[in-house]
């Protein structure tokens, strides 16, 4: 239960944060609803705050746009599947899950390389056809690694020349 109600809170941040809710009128009436919600599932209870923020946390060390899209689009689906358990005959919740759905939508780039990273630890490094294809792969990777990197060492290098450490 402390899950569900925390994370109402976030809900209403991620939304704002990602520019989805359009005008003063929409994030009034979004506000209003998540303020339903959160005596859905009474989240003034002392047990919420035990352990800390379960999102907000998390979303501090995602700097990049592209990065908060990724995990975004998974915290989206958190609570699309906490609201599957709730009434969905109130129009708050309704509303929410609409909202909440409207954003999966524009973060489909972020659910795919979710996704991506999945398949990447079902991976079995131990069965030899996929080791020969990784093999394969080897030198590909580290070049595109290799591509990331140099500009890096690139910025580095002139912040080197033009600092008289």
């Amino acid at each position: 239960m402390a899950f569900q109600t925390y994370s109402l809170f976030v809900l209403s941040v991620v939304m704002i944060s990602f520019g989805h809710v359009e005008n003063r009128l929409n994030l009034l009436q979004l506000q209003n609803d998540i303020d339903k919600l959160k005596a859905d599932f009474n989240s003034s209870h002392s047990d919420v705050a035990d352990g800390g923020p379960i999102f907000t946390e998390r979303l501090s060390s995602w700097t990049e746009r592209n990065e908060k899209r990724i995990i975004l689009s998974q915290i989206i689906s958190m609570y699309l599947k906490m609201l599957e358990n709730t009434d969905k005959s109130k129009a708050h919740v309704r509303n929410i899950a609409e909202e909440l759905i409207t954003l999966k939508e524009s973060l489909s780039d972020g659910s795919k390389k979710i996704e991506d990273l999945k398949d990447l630890t079902k991976l079995q490094m131990s069965d030899l056809k996929v080791q020969r294809k990784a093999v394969n792969e080897l030198f590909s990777v580290l070049q595109k690694l290799g591509d990331t990197s140099s500009s890096y060492k690139r910025k580095r290098s002139q912040f080197q020349r033009l600092c008289k450490c």
